[in-house]
């Protein structure tokens, strides 16, 4: 009897596992799915992904030179609604090709659409329109875009990956930036591994899971999954996907010891120190410059030969604009061609810090762009950059020799509030993580106004607008497009059309001086039956709400702690006066991590008001977004409150 009972749960298992092979096949498509017009369950979608489907299939032969091999085996299709969905045609699918590790086979891609007369015409993708793209010598990536696709297309494409050890064993989005009607992830693997797979995110992902003796079979799926998108300040959309994250344990032979397949931390470390693209870079001796030798002649101090080595490096060599940490080129190659990656071009700086008798170490880090660390599980494959540490003293330095405008007191932005694998000592594999904090330097904008209004209702004056550290930064790379895309990116306002005058600027290259701007200004002011008003909130870049969303999936990221300060003088022509004045007021949230102060007050025509925000956090949970998104309501409202005057 317990036999038949056993028996009979396998049964409906497996049929649970394989009733959603039911999917079409590929080049089969539903007359429904060409003609719909909208996601049922995600309204106003530009795109709808109506599956995708992998499986990844793990072969064990312990008599071959590769004894572990996978296959990785893709079927996508994706019906296109509007114009914006049109981006879901650009296909990229990257994969290792270092030494054939992985290899890309079978890829073959449709579009389907409707003539005129209602008949289904299919357009193939020809294989001649399929690049193969090399990156670096260890990454490659297959491109491809889908021909004759509109709204209302459906296009679809599936190929196989096979590669040696696990490199087909690959972490699971089941979320994307537009819906998901169905996606399904199966792994099947011999009995003899150990595989641990963890879901992440907010949705319930469904798993079933088959083990006949001879394999084991896990299902991970989902059934229209809304789609994950952009919210205001979001670190990176990577991090809040719904996914699965699938990694080996161990393999457990029957008659012999359990073989740990699991990377360690300290495993990694060991082998980026022997990597020839990365530790052998480090004891690479790189040519001095006659240049750089007589820029350091006469300089002892430690930051200021800091300093100059980060500055002469950014100035020598030009960023390729491709991320990494390696030097795959070697930095003597790429230091002779003034030319590289991040990786090499700041394995560079690592080498001329030392060589200027600086304590310098390799910190490898992930930008804000590819998501956070997961230090409970060891990979390479997490990192994309690698910077400079510098110790002096009791002082830590974060350094960037590819970004040209941050200055080394500040860390850079693209890596602020994240962690960082710092390497020591080569010989015996010291290493740790360093918080990549910056608990000095902030946003911070002083705005001050100095303005009057005529009789015919014009408001004209002129600002003086310091920005310090990260304000600074931030507004940089639109400084160096010139004077009108600033003026469009910092002071444009579609509500007031306003016009800016003689915009000038100080202290663009003193990077440790607040960036100050200074212009004149014009504006009318709103009339109504009478009544004539105006807000005090110009140029502090707070005239918009961006939390206006009932709801918020990603923590609220700003990077850094923030401080704005706005110091206004307003005059009215005689015959006018100012009508009852908003109250003097502040606000904080409950654990005072946000404060808000207005004082306001009238001497004779003259309305002078004081208005400082202030952020004592970079980062809010999004448990805390509804006590936050009360609070900006409230604060917009009594930034944008309006001052009103009348004629006597």
């Amino acid at each position: 009897m317990k036999r038949f009972i056993s028996v009979l749960c396998l049964f409906f298992q497996q049929s649970i596992l394989y009733a959603q092979d039911k999917l079409p096949g590929f080049g089969k498509v539903d007359m429904a799915d060409l003609v719909m017009k909208e996601c049922s369950f995600d309204k106003g979608a530009e795109a709808v992904v109506l599956f995708d489907v992998a499986e990844v299939y793990c072969f064990l032969d312990l008599n071959a030179r590769n004894p572990i091999t996978t296959q990785f085996e893709r079927h996508v299709r994706i019906k296109i609604l509007n114009l914006k969905g049109l981006d879901q045609a650009n296909i990229r699918i990257p994969y290792n090709s270092d030494i054939n590790i992985e290899e890309i086979k079978n890829l073959t891609a449709q579009t389907f659409n409707l003539d005129a007369q209602g008949n289904i015409v299919i357009s193939k993708l020809d294989k001649k329109m399929i690049f193969d793209k090399k990156i670096n010598k260890r990454l490659s990536e297959m491109v491809f875009a889908f021909p004759d696709v509109r709204p209302g297309s459906i296009i679809e494409f599936k190929y196989k990956d096979e590669a040696t050890n696990l490199y087909g064993l690959k972490r699971w989005y089941f979320q994307r930036s537009i819906p998901v009607k169905h996606s399904r992830y199966i792994l099947n693997f011999p009995s003899e591994f150990n595989i641990s797979a963890q879901p992440k995110g907010g949705f319930k992902v469904n798993m079933n899971r088959i083990n006949d003796g001879n394999r084991n079979i896990k299902n991970f799926f989902m059934d229209e999954v809304p789609a994950l998108r952009d919210e205001p300040f979001m670190s990176c959309d990577l991090d809040y996907l719904q996914q699965v994250v699938p990694f080996l344990i161990s393999l457990d032979i029957p008659g012999d010891i359990s073989h740990n397949l699991l990377w360690t931390w300290p495993g990694i470390v060991k082998q980026l120190m022997n990597d020839e693209d990365f530790g052998m870079q480090l004891k690479k001796n790189i040519p001095r410059t006659a240049e750089l030798d007589l820029a350091l002649k006469d300089i002892q101090e430690p930051y200021k030969r800091m300093e100059l080595v980060h500055h002469y490096v950014g100035k020598q060599m030009e960023w390729n604009g491709r991320y990494g940490i390696w030097a795959l080129d070697g930095v003597k190659s790429a230091w002779r061609d003034k030319k590289g990656t991040t990786g090499e071009i700041n394995l560079i700086l690592v080498n001329l810090l030392k060589d200027a008798g600086l304590e310098a170490y390799p910190l490898l880090v992930s930008t804000r762009d590819n998501g956070r660390i997961n230090t409970a599980i060891a990979g390479f494959d997490q990192f994309n950059k690698v910077l400079a540490y510098v110790n002096i003293g009791n002082n830590n330095f974060i350094l960037d020799a590819t970004d040209k405008n941050t200055a080394v007191f500040l860390v850079p932005e693209e890596v602020l509030n994240s962690e960082g694998l710092l390497i020591k000592k080569f010989d015996t594999y010291e290493w740790g993580w360093k918080e990549v904090r910056d608990n000095i330097h902030q946003y911070q904008h002083t705005i001050m106004i100095d303005a009057a209004v005529d009789e015919k209702g014009m408001l004209r004056g002129s600002a003086d607008i310091s920005s310090f550290d990260y304000a600074r930064l931030q507004r940089l790379p639109y400084l160096q497009e010139g004077n009108q895309k600033f003026i469009e990116r910092y002071f444009s306002s579609n509500e007031f059309k306003t016009n800016i005058e003689d915009l000038l600027f100080e202290n663009e290259k003193a990077d440790s001086m607040p960036l100050i701007q200074k212009f004149s200004f014009s504006q009318e002011v709103n009339s109504s039956g009478g009544y004539n008003h105006f807000s005090a909130n110009l140029f502090s870049g707070l005239e918009k709400n961006p939390f206006i969303a009932d709801t918020r999936t990603s923590d609220i990221f700003f990077g850094a702690n923030q401080f704005y300060s706005i110091l206004a003088s307003f005059r009215i022509p005689p015959g006018y006066s100012f009508e009852t004045l908003p109250k003097n007021t502040r606000m904080r949230l409950p654990d005072t991590s946000v404060v808000f102060t207005r004082i306001a007050q009238v001497d004779d025509k003259t309305l002078s008001i004081r208005m400082e925000l202030q952020f004592k956090k970079p980062i809010y949970a999004n448990q805390e977004y509804d006590a936050f998104q009360e609070f900006y309501k409230k604060l917009y409202g009594l930034l944008n409150e309006q001052f009103v005057y009348k004629k006597d």
